[in-house]
């Protein structure tokens, strides 16, 4: 499993992910976490769909990241983008993040092939003025620290360009 952290507003990393994914033979499952709340997100939800070719299998998968991750043959390469959105979607149904996360990476730490899982550094910056970003920021650091714990490999993206972390 590799995370990858973005590190930064639209970087390149989902189509870094794209591309290390899909050194693997195919078929190759997307799991993707965002909702299309508005007008805006469904645009950027067609543009990731429309660059993903042939081979791909999109799942969708807001909330039940870890049932979704279950439910994949082995040795089958996954893409996880991304685990900040899932993340904000507990919190927004105000599920229990706690439970959540340890239900995940319990899931992380036995992959049965390939995952490749795509998070972003929220804790680089200011500290948030307010109360729910701040714990939204705590829980993504928290989250992260996890994955990263567990993965055979860390990428953080800076400026476009992959770092190896781990």
């Amino acid at each position: 499993m590799t995370p990858s952290p973005r590190g930064g507003a639209r970087p390149a990393l989902p189509p870094l992910a794209e591309i290390l994914a899909t050194a693997l033979p195919s078929p190759w499952a997307y799991i993707a976490t965002a909702q299309p709340y508005d007008d805006e997100m469904r645009e950027r939800i067609a543009l990731h769909r429309s660059r993903r070719g042939e081979g791909w299998t999109t799942i969708d998968a807001p909330l039940d990241l870890a049932g979704a991750l279950k439910a994949l043959p082995d040795d089958q390469p996954v893409l996880v983008d991304c685990l900040t959105l899932w993340l904000t979607n507990h919190m927004l149904a105000d599920h229990d993040l706690e439970l959540e996360c340890r239900r995940l990476a319990d899931v992380l730490s036995r992959p049965r092939g390939s995952w490749f899982v795509v998070s972003n550094e929220v804790g680089q910056g200011i500290v948030p003025d307010n109360a729910l970003a701040r714990r939204f920021r705590d829980a993504a650091g928290r989250l992260n620290q996890q994955v990263a714990a567990i993965a055979d490999t860390v990428l953080l993206m800076v400026a476009g360009f992959p770092l190896k972390v781990k």
